[in-house]
């Protein structure tokens, strides 16, 4: 990589500067002391010189890296996503509740790229990308944790994968690549089927289990795998495919061609996808993602900004965090804590960059990183509660929004985010980003849970 000025030459160039400095006068400090000074300049100069090279190397080294990274196949063909300006009226206040004699309105094509940087509204405003749009059945940050895994386990020859998670959980999407799945879902199951239940059961193998068994979710995994696979089969590392793939550099139409004519004759290959599709390769996705938000004509790399998510596992938010922080992007992720303390998210965030340094082989990866201080802001729900859990009144919050906007927001996790990208956009500097992380017919299974909120929106 070539740079303006080589070591060598600049320290010639300072040496020209003290050869042709100014003599001393009357009344001024003595020559030896004026080199000193100019001497202590020039190191400065040298440094800094120094410095900006090594961040130039750097910065390409993260680009280069994360061409690298993204080199694959995708389920998504391609990354882009809708993205919407939602103004704030001005009657929202700091005071009371933020949704008292609030309204918005919805920009649906807003004004990005150099015109990001030049507009200053006087109004309130935050932008929210819309991943919910993705996908019918499977969207928002399900589909992008999805994006990289189900090409990976098709390639493999991977014939049946088991999931875990709550019973409005969105696990179809494997199906529809032609994968069976095997789904264990905590708790009882509901009298009526309806929202993701419904389409789960319609199209995998559903298994209800009960929340002592569900605590250990690792050997209840291993366990129902073992089951899966029977005598013949085998379960596979979904660790050792990822490592593989990246190790391989992608693989071509002609090898997924080959996979898929063995396919029905190989035995069963069985993998374990991990509560919430918290895996290695499911941050891949979210760095994609942020790959496409940061083109210039959307958001840019030089626009800081404040990226908001609602965390369940808390995967897609540290997805998020890696991609800014590999691309040297000035964006803070800020996600809003529904299923953990604190601690366990920052132990997961920990957990999931290890995973990622060893997959990619990156044992250099700290360097990328702020010493400590993690890729995420965590942060509490402005009224927390048991996860899962709908307060009265938030279901009207989200009719208002609805019909305010036309975006679909749910009560336990994307209404989190809304209100968090209301009290953003009122702050001075970086621009207010949620990300919409789907969802939405999970309402199905609250409406069912939560009857009395729900019949209060025909009042």
């Amino acid at each position: 990589m070539s740079v303006p000025h080589s070591r060598t030459s600049l320290v010639a160039s300072l040496r020209r500067t003290r050869n042709t400095a100014t003599p001393t006068v009357a009344g001024s400090p003595p020559y030896r002391s004026a080199r000193k000074q100019e001497h202590r300049f020039s190191s400065q100069r040298l440094s800094s010189t120094l410095r900006s090279q090594g961040a130039l190397e750097l910065s390409v080294h993260k680009e280069e890296f994360v061409s690298k990274l993204l080199n694959r196949k995708w389920a998504l063909r391609s990354p882009a996503t809708q993205i919407h300006q939602i103004m704030v009226s001005n009657l929202y206040r700091e005071q009371g509740d933020a949704f008292d004699n609030v309204s918005f309105v919805n920009i649906q094509q807003p004004s990005l790229g150099k015109s990001l940087v030049a507009e200053n509204h006087c109004q309130p405003s935050f932008y929210v990308v819309r991943d919910d749009l993705l996908h019918p059945l499977v969207n928002g940050n399900k589909a992008r944790k999805l994006d990289a895994l189900l090409p990976l386990l098709e390639h493999n020859s991977v014939t049946d994968v088991v999931a875990c998670g709550g019973c409005q959980s969105a696990h179809a999407a494997a199906v529809e690549r032609g994968l069976k799945s095997h789904l264990l879902l905590r708790g009882e199951q509901p009298e009526t089927l309806t929202g993701y239940n419904l389409i789960s059961t319609m199209y995998g193998n559903v298994r209800y289990v009960p929340r002592s068994l569900y605590a250990k979710r690792e050997e209840m995994l291993a366990m129902h795998a073992n089951k899966v696979a029977g005598s013949d089969g085998s379960i596979v590392s979904l660790g050792e495919l990822l490592e593989a793939s990246f190790s391989n550099q992608g693989f071509g139409e002609q090898s997924v061609q080959v996979a898929t004519r063995t396919y029905a004759e190989s035995e069963k290959k069985v993998v374990i996808i991990n509560e919430g599709a918290g895996d290695a390769v499911g941050l891949l996705g979210a760095i994609r993602l942020v790959e496409y938000l940061s083109q210039e004509h959307l958001f840019g790399r030089n626009q800081a900004l404040k990226v908001i998510v609602d965390a369940g596992t808390g995967t897609t938010a540290i997805g998020l965090g890696l991609g800014a922080v590999c691309l040297g992007l000035p964006w803070k992720v800020t996600a809003v804590m529904l299923a953990d303390t604190i601690e366990g998210y920052r132990q997961k965030e920990k957990s999931l960059i290890s995973e990622f340094r060893v997959s990619f082989n990156l044992p250099d990866l700290d360097q990328l990183l702020s010493k400590g201080r993690g890729v995420v802001h965590w942060v509490e729900r402005s009224l927390p509660r048991k996860f899962g859990k709908a307060l009265k009144g938030e279901v009207e919050k989200c009719q208002r929004i609805a019909r305010d906007t036309g975006v679909l927001v749910d009560p336990v996790y994307t209404l989190a985010a809304w209100e968090l990208g209301m009290q953003f956009s009122r702050e001075e500097g970086a621009k207010a980003v949620m990300l919409h992380t789907g969802g939405t017919l999970g309402m199905f299974g609250l409406a069912q849970r939560y009857r009395s909120y729900f019949q209060m929106l025909n009042e």
